[in-house]
């Protein structure tokens, strides 16, 4: 008698938990929120929730601000290293995702653009570094997609000020929301970092940021150069100009692991109308999405030229737009994120609700050099590239008479004869 074949049993080794983080995965709660430092391993149990879910059957998605982010690629890399050990399991590179023998699936989804989040059936979503979203991915894409499984979700981020993600980690620990649950860990609690790391990471960082980043406080309006920013959202982001109103349109040029920026500035209504950030893509779409930008936003284009910056501004000028180009050194830099913050602190400025952003002026530092100047820069392993699109906008919002574009390091009122 001929003997009936069999699945043979794989014995599947996950990454194991410490303490905080098995605090975190045993918890009953279907909604979690998890506050914690920097390399306190939030990736990590998110990808270990979401793969035991997905090994049983189930489908669930991992939820991050952007593919091209740290928390996109280490994710999506730690996926991949246990799903190459399981037989059977068919790994898509082009859609991010990974089907499972026993049905399941995994998939690595960006919340660049929320519509494109609709779905059903999920059984959880991880939403990793939730402080860099719109709170309507969670409101309108990813909520109602859980409602038939009773799917479960939990939010992980870095604190960011005290925006939507501070808000829901508020409700986990409301009495009345017996469903959530909240979490709020320092990166000292990681016991796989020594002492020292964690001293030594705290010790390069300005107090307010070291709080937030190292400490996962959730600091009033964040941490930084920049403050009251929170306060400076107003108005919605647009995707034309409105009949009369003259725009500028800041451009910060992508270095190597960084995005290209485009601010749009109303110079009426004195406030950024529309953010676009853009990342691993060759410079002929870039140069395309600007002009793009500058057909819906007709008006002067302040560009940075540094570096790879110098031939773009050229083509540019090749092509007839009205750009002026932006050298930016130590001193040209400070008086302009100096004209910025004063924007904000006077609320002279608006801005949208753009999480990313928000984020990048929260966290946005200085650090005093040897010779006395400030130099300006996000925090390490952040990114700057949408306040330094900003930075130059606004500088085409002043008047001529208080700041000037400065063109090749120079002051120059002929430069902004267009306000």
């Amino acid at each position: 008698m001929t003997r009936p074949e069999t699945t043979p049993r794989v014995r599947i080794r996950l990454p194991s938990l410490h303490e905080g983080q098995r605090r975190v995965a045993e918890h009953p709660a279907r909604f979690k929120v998890l506050a914690a430092g920097r390399r306190w391993g939030k990736s990590k149990l998110a990808a270990t929730l979401l793969l035991e879910r997905a090994l049983r059957g189930l489908p669930v998605w991992w939820v991050t601000p952007s593919y091209n982010s740290a928390s996109g690629r280490s994710g999506w890399r730690t996926v991949r290293g246990i799903a190459r050990e399981i037989p059977g399991a068919q790994i898509s590179l082009m859609e991010r995702s990974v089907k499972f023998p026993g049905g399941g699936i995994l998939e690595l989804r960006s919340a660049e653009d929320p519509d494109s989040l609709r779905g059903d059936g999920l059984a959880m979503v991880a939403l990793d570094e939730c402080a860099f979203m719109r709170e309507r991915t969670w409101i309108e894409a990813v909520r109602p997609a859980l409602a038939d499984r009773r799917g479960s979700a939990i939010f992980i981020s870095t604190p960011k000020g005290r925006e939507w993600f501070w808000k829901l980690w508020q409700r986990g620990g409301d009495p009345q929301y017996t469903d959530w649950a909240s979490f709020r860990f320092p990166s000292g609690n990681n016991p796989y970092l020594h002492p020292d790391e964690v001293e030594a990471m705290g010790r390069d960082l300005p107090e307010l940021v070291r709080r937030q980043e190292i400490e996962a406080e959730f600091l009033e309006d964040g941490a930084g150069v920049f403050r009251r920013v929170l306060e400076a959202v107003r108005g919605d982001t647009l995707n034309a100009a409105l009949p009369g109103h003259r725009y500028v349109i800041g451009v910060d040029w992508a270095r190597i692991r960084d995005f290209t920026a485009f601010a749009v500035c109303d110079t009426q209504e004195r406030r950024c109308v529309r953010v676009d950030r853009m990342g691993g893509i060759e410079y002929a779409a870039q140069i395309m999405r600007l002009k793009e930008t500058h057909r819906r936003f007709p008006g002067q284009i302040i560009a940075e030229r540094n570096s790879m910056g110098d031939p773009l501004v050229e083509q540019l000028k090749r092509e007839g737009l009205p750009v002026y180009p932006w050298d930016t050194t130590n001193a040209s830099k400070a008086q302009a994120v100096d004209a910025l913050a004063l924007a904000f602190e006077r609320g002279e400025i608006g801005i949208p609700e753009d999480p990313v952003l928000i984020a990048e002026l929260q966290a946005y530092e200085c650090e005093r050099l040897p010779g006395g100047l400030l130099r300006y820069n996000a925090p390490p392993g952040l990114h700057d590239d949408t306040v330094v699109a900003l930075m130059l906008a606004w500088q085409g919002c002043q008047r001529p008479a208080e700041t000037t574009v400065h063109a090749g390091g120079r002051p120059s009122i002929e430069e902004a004869k267009w306000l």
